[in-house]
This record gives C-alpha cells, sequence and structure tokens, in this order.
C-alpha cells in the first residue's frame, strides 16, 4: 500500500436534521463526512451488526458480488474538490481458471463505506484529502459523551 494513502475507521454514524454525519479517523484525526438518510442507515447498521429482514440495495449488490466470486478489497476516498469528496472501490474476483482481475471504480464515498462496512474491507483516505479536512474528533468525542441518539432501524 502506498504511503500516499493513510488508513481510518469508521468511529461513528450519527443521525442528523437532513441525512447523516459519518465519523472516519485515526489516533491522529477524525473528520466527517455527510450522506443521505437512506446510505447512512445502512453504514449504521452494518457497523451495528444489524441485518434487515429484507436486503438493501448493498447489501445485494454484495451478495451479487459475491455470488460471481469478487469481494471489495478496499476502497479510497481519494479527492476532496469545493466540499464534495469522491472515492475509488478497488475490488478483485478470480474466474474459472484462477485468472485474479483487480477492478478500480469511481463512486459515492457513501456507497464505498456502506460496501467497506459490510465486507469488512479496509477504509483509506488519500494523503492530500487527510491533510485538507478538519479535525472533528474532539466533537465527535463531546457528541458522544453526551449520548448522541442512535439511530433504530
Amino acid at each position: 500500500m502506498s504511503k500516499d494513502v493513510v488508513p481510518v475507521k469508521l468511529r461513528n454514524v450519527l443521525a442528523m436534521d437532513q441525512g447523516h454525519a459519518v465519523f472516519l479517523g485515526n489516533d491522529e484525526k477524525t473528520f466527517v463526512i455527510f450522506v443521505d438518510e437512506s446510505v447512512g442507515k445502512a453504514i449504521a447498521m452494518s457497523m451495528r451488526g444489524r441485518v434487515q429482514e429484507r436486503p438493501l440495495t448493498h447489501d445485494l449488490i454484495g451478495h451479487m458480488m459475491k455470488a460471481f466470486g469478487a469481494k471489495v478489497d478496499r476502497i479510497i476516498i481519494n479527492s476532496l474538490d469545493g466540499g464534495v469528496y469522491f472515492a475509488r472501490i478497488i475490488m478483485s474476483a478470480e474466474n474459472e481458471v484462477q485468472h485474479r482481475k483487480v477492478v478500480e471504480l469511481d463512486a459515492r464515498p457513501s456507497d464505498s463505506i456502506a460496501l467497506a462496512v459490510a465486507n469488512n474491507s479496509p477504509i483509506y483516505v488519500a494523503r492530500e484529502v487527510w491533510d485538507e479536512v478538519d479535525d472533528v474528533g474532539d466533537a465527535l468525542e463531546d457528541i458522544q459523551q453526551r449520548g448522541a441518539p442512535e439511530d433504530e432501524e
């Protein structure tokens, strides 16, 4: 793995008035990405190990990938432009003759995070993005100490 990326973990997902705040970070820094409600709920459910009775879109994609022998190797939040984040999903598959194929797809960070969390795949942030984002670790810690409500779904 290149030194141009920083490994991060999903720290928390919190419901907001209009969507969800997804907190990503490591021991050095935590930053936030705001996502729409449906993907925010999917990320929160995967993070908490909850399963819906019927598969959500990200579950369906994961099931399809598994059926074709594909997996999410990692995701990279690779760009930040005007407050909009961009990401890449790096996935691999092996065909019937065991030839490994690696595919890199452009994706919304929210969808990428949902797939990564559901598949226990690593999440990385490009160094240039990491250096640009503000640290909100203290704010997240304050929210958690006050007992922010979790999604119930």
